[in-house]
């Protein structure tokens, strides 16, 4: 029988607030390298398609996003076109599907789990300074996921953050709550999971201590569904680059019910499978 990853202390830390860190989770060696070095390799390729002159760093951990900066400041959509790419790199996608995340969410959750991966739940994020367009207010991971309401979020960094990158925050302890209810708010061009924010927001964050980790590549939080977090700000003079990738247990009874259903990246309004989660605002 193998050893576990968590101790007790681990698992009953999550059980409480909903939120553990567990640095050095992943090998930068075999793990997060090439992962880095398809991403460096990604940006080179569009800097030359659009004739991009910029002298880049010899690529190692530290320099992977070079010349990333350059690329979105001659224009905004080539940066698009690297975010829409790099989830398809073959080592993200082993990572994906790495045995530890079963692990971890047997652990977490009782043997009888059954995990599952939620599919366009993964992907790797690219927080630019100063754009907050498309940063996440608080918010519970379910709405936009659906799956299951036992699920897990798996984040881990590409980069050393900083408090100057706006590192994620958490609500510690708030998916005791349970599933709360949204509306949505369109300003800014937001739409479909980005449109959506908490009901009496303010309200509901108050209660709870928050944290908002440092991490390094290698690094894993793992996070409940329905833990209450956001996007940090970024003000650093370098995109913030991370992984998000979402387990599901098929054991779990709501998501049974409504057959493993996706949210909004799966074409499915939420509104549609939980319109009691749902406020309508005036004049909707």
């Amino acid at each position: 029988m193998s050893q576990p990853l968590l101790s007790e202390s681990q698992r009953r830390a999550f059980e409480r607030d909903g939120v553990l860190v567990i640095p050095g989770f992943y090998d930068i060696e075999k793990d997060i390298l090439p992962i880095q070095r398809s991403i460096y390799d990604i940006i080179g390729l569009v800097l030359d398609k659009y004739r991009v002159a910029v002298e880049r760093a010899p690529f190692s951990a530290e320099t992977f996003d070079s010349g990333f900066q350059a690329l979105i400041a001659t224009n905004r959509a080539y940066g698009s076109e690297v975010y829409d790419a790099v989830k398809q790199i073959p080592a993200f996608v082993r990572l994906v599907a790495h045995p530890g995340h079963d692990l971890l969410l047997r652990e977490l959750r009782g043997t009888e789990s059954i995990p599952g991966v939620a599919a366009g739940g993964y992907g790797i994020r690219i927080d630019n300074p100063g754009e907050d367009r498309f940063r996440a207010h608080w918010h519970q991971e379910y709405p936009a996921q659906l799956r299951s309401l036992d699920g897990l979020v798996y984040w881990s960094p590409l980069l050393a953050v900083s408090e100057e990158m706006g590192p994620v925050r958490f609500c510690l302890g708030s998916h005791h709550l349970g599933p709360i209810p949204v509306t949505s708010q369109n300003e800014g061009g937001r739409s479909a999971a980005y449109a959506l924010v908490l009901h009496q927001e303010a309200e509901r964050i108050a209660p709870f201590g928050q944290i908002a980790p440092l991490t390094r590549p290698g690094d894993l939080v793992v996070v409940d569904f329905l833990v209450l977090h956001a996007s940090g700000y970024n003000r650093a003079q370098r995109s913030r680059w991370s992984m998000q990738l979402r387990y599901f247990n098929f054991s779990e009874p709501t998501g049974r019910a409504h057959g493993w259903k996706g949210s909004y990246a799966a074409g499915v309004d939420f509104r549609t499978v939980h319109p009691e989660l749902f406020i309508v605002q005036e004049g909707e």
